[in-house]
């Protein structure tokens, strides 16, 4: 006979990850591979399984996620993938995810101002590049971060289960996304420059 053993939930998935060191620099792998399917199996709106996945530093599963969240009005989406590009040490692709959603509700109640966020990313890419700065300090501010959204979605979207997370997933219309990469390979508004 086997035990019986209680379903994950999200409160108790999220209260264990919070002993975990805070996501600040790229991990080389999840902090715990079997808590992926536990946390997938939650079916929660897909901005908290991100953010648990965040937390986990299982960060292709929550890319995954917020790849679905790239438009209004998926803010909070977007603002987790400017989070995840800063922990996987992508510091301008993360720099452009915060100026996307800069003046979005989420955003300033977690940071209030961009220059706020974009000293952090700045502070945090000196600590992975030169070996400058308070790592114990950043890890507090990175999971700060990350609970602020967490806490913003919980309240906006609750811990239920969502059955069909569609409606969550917002991509950029055909045309706009295309003249958006466009601009960035040849329109000199990009990042890098071809």
């Amino acid at each position: 006979m086997h035990p019986t053993t209680t379903p994950p939930t999200f409160s108790k998935l999220h209260t264990h990850l919070l002993t975990n060191p805070p996501p600040l620099l790229p991990p080389s792998t999840p902090t715990s591979k079997p808590l992926t399917p536990q946390i997938s199996s939650l079916l929660l709106h897909p901005t908290l399984e991100a953010a648990l996945h965040i937390l986990n530093n299982d960060l292709p599963s929550a890319h995954f996620l917020v790849r679905h969240m790239q438009a209004a009005p998926a803010l909070e989406g977007m603002f987790l993938h400017g989070i995840l590009h800063r922990i996987e040490g992508d510091y301008d692709n993360a720099r452009a995810w915060y100026k996307n959603v800069r003046d979005s509700e989420v955003f300033r109640a977690v940071w209030g101002s961009e220059g706020e966020a974009v000293g952090f990313i700045g502070e945090v890419e000196r600590l992975a590049k030169e070996k400058v700065g308070d790592r114990e300090q950043l890890g507090k501010e990175s999971l700060r971060e990350i609970e602020g959204v967490i806490e913003f979605c919980k309240r906006k979207f609750g811990e239920g289960e969502l059955l069909d997370a569609r409606e969550a997933w917002a991509q950029p219309e055909e045309g706009e996304h295309k003249k958006l990469g466009q601009d960035m390979v040849t329109g000199g508004k990009g990042f890098r420059h071809f």
